[in-house]
């Protein structure tokens, strides 16, 4: 793991003297892990995304990320100029962090696991937002050993990614089958965990926030196969994703940005950026051949099933699994994580498109980096009813 890290750092040199942004603080699940699982569960060997075929398409090698290549944080720094974000549990010095710390876990839920016991959903303990913010206060504590207020500077200057997180919170009982009525019960306390989260870091002194909302579940393949049905109502005609899936997604993202606006005006002096992960994926289902996507409800790695590529018998890294030839082509990487081509066309359309709000220019004019990102590609957004 660490001859990985060190690939990776020559690979992606920091040029922090120039960077907008010289640290990069990220929060969340599977979509955003860069490398904690394999760190936070040791003893979960089984795990298949810390094993190939997992991260062949870009580091050749599984890092821990659970696709094939490179997620939005990683777009996103590459953007910035700096290195990949450090997966928090690899390191142990303040040198480690010198450009920040991903504390994002593959699994981790906005809520913690007695929430959903509580309610009759059965739940493993697991990683959740507390407990992330817990090991955020702990790198303070390694940062600023002598008073947390000499990371005042520090926190002022850098950029936070807080998700995306909430997607387990709901995959949890889509999973196990419980009624949607009692799921969509959840969205107000799992939305304002997130919020509740974010007020803790702006108190701690965090200036610049980005928090992206949830992709849109009806696309996803294994949900799809499992939520099959013969009614043609039941679909998006123009995606072919299950409609009440995406709208309940629209519902989440409703009240999170609902959330976002009270903090704003709690906090005016602080750039609380949505990030519309919803609409930027919902321009590649409607428009795959925009991004050269033949293939965005299907899994690249899994049970080969037709026609979405998954079954209950195998997965991708075990099972009788298949792998597709070229990635790129596919919208989905294993059946419920993002193929790296999704990845990067979401972190375009944040970085170039209309898919953050407010607008990420009006916060980050000074950067340089982003700015060199920015082409006269237009982007068609997606109307949708929140």
């Amino acid at each position: 793991m660490a001859v990985a890290l060190l690939v990776l750092a020559a690979a992606h040199p920091a040029r922090a003297d120039s960077a907008c942004y010289p640290r990069v603080f990220s929060f969340g699940d599977s979509l955003a892990d860069t490398g904690n699982y394999r760190f936070v569960y040791a003893d979960d060997s089984r795990e298949p995304a810390l094993r190939p075929p997992y991260g062949e398409t870009f580091f050749h090698n599984a890092t821990g990320r659970f696709s094939n290549g490179r997620l939005v944080v990683d777009f996103i720094a590459e953007a910035l100029g700096l290195p990949f974000v450090r997966p928090y549990w690899s390191g142990s010095s303040a040198e480690d962090f010198a450009f920040g710390a991903n504390f994002a876990v593959g699994g981790a839920s906005a809520l913690s696991a007695e929430f959903f016991r509580k309610r009759g959903v059965p739940a493993a303990d697991n990683v959740h937002l507390d407990m992330e913010m817990g090991w955020f206060r702990d790198l303070l504590d390694l940062l600023c050993p002598r008073d947390l207020a000499d990371c005042i500077d520090m926190m002022n200057r850098s950029l936070f990614l807080v998700g995306e997180i909430g997607g387990n919170d709901y995959n949890l009982p889509l999973l196990s089958r419980v009624p949607y009525k009692t799921i969509r019960a959840f969205t107000p306390s799992v939305v304002g965990k997130i919020a509740s989260t974010i007020a803790e870091l702006i108190e701690l002194g965090a200036q610049t926030l980005v928090v992206p909302g949830n992709l849109p579940i009806g696309c996803i393949p294994m949900y799809l196969m499992m939520y099959k049905s013969n009614k043609p109502e039941d679909y998006e005609p123009e995606t072919g994703c299950i409609r009440w899936m995406n709208k309940f997604s629209r519902y989440h993202n409703k009240l999170l940005v609902g959330e976002l606006e009270k903090l704003r005006k709690l906090h005016p002096g602080v750039a609380i950026i949505y990030a519309d992960y919803y609409g930027a994926a919902m321009e590649i289902y409607s428009s795959p051949e925009q991004f050269e996507i033949e293939n965005p409800l299907v899994a690249c790695c899994g049970g080969g099933e037709e026609p979405y590529g998954v079954s209950r018998a195998a997965g991708c890294g075990h099972g009788e699994y298949k792998v597709c030839s070229d990635p790129q082509k596919y919208g989905s990487w294993d059946g419920f994580h993002p193929t790296e081509a999704v990845y990067k066309a979401i972190a375009d359309g944040l970085l170039r498109g209309p898919y953050t709000q407010p607008a990420i220019f009006t916060t980050t004019g000074s950067c340089r980096q982003l700015a060199e990102h920015v082409s006269s590609v237009e982007y068609n957004k997606v109307l949708y009813d929140l």
